[in-house]
């Protein structure tokens, strides 16, 4: 018959193996949740780059009107960007995945050449799990481990009434 320290013994390595494995499956479903947020942001990203340059990277461009779920959430910045100038001024909102984002829309004129009459426009979106608060108009984000998506693009501005 197994004495008391033996059974002792073996309950402590059970609730060890059980702890850990617990522990690695809590990881994992949250890495996975991270990572779905991540695919889901850099697809939206793309999206929304490849229709604003198919525009010619329009400053008139708005992509609250696609009805994609995007709305303009203010006259707010979420970072330093090289950027001249933000679509509406500010950010637009939305949610990817029941995580809130939050996007912006940059452009800055690189190149021209006058004789030529045209103009290379680079456009960037950047986007960022957060929130902007409706009281104070502020970015909140919504957590550090999930990174913000940065995409960049050029474009002849003058190429569809840009």
């Amino acid at each position: 018959m197994a004495s008391l320290a033996e059974v002792m013994v073996s309950v402590v390595v059970v609730t060890i193996v059980a702890l850990g494995g617990l522990s690695y499956q809590y990881h994992a479903a949250r890495h996975a949740r991270i990572a779905r947020a991540q695919i889901t942001a850099t697809r939206t990203a793309q999206l929304l780059l490849e229709d604003w340059k198919s525009t010619g990277g329009s400053s008139d461009y708005n992509p609250a009107a696609l009805g994609i779920g995007i709305s303009f959430a203010g006259a707010v910045s979420i970072g330093s960007y090289d950027w001249d100038t933000t679509l509406g001024g500010g950010a637009y909102s939305t949610k990817i995945d029941g995580l809130p984002m939050v996007v912006m829309l940059g452009f800055r004129d690189v190149e021209s050449d006058e004789d030529a009459q045209v103009k290379l426009r680079q456009l960037t979106i950047v986007i960022q799990s957060g929130e902007i608060s409706t009281e104070t108009g502020e970015f909140t984000s919504a957590s550090g481990l999930v990174m913000p998506v940065v995409m960049t693009t050029y474009t002849r501005a003058d190429a569809s009434n840009g």
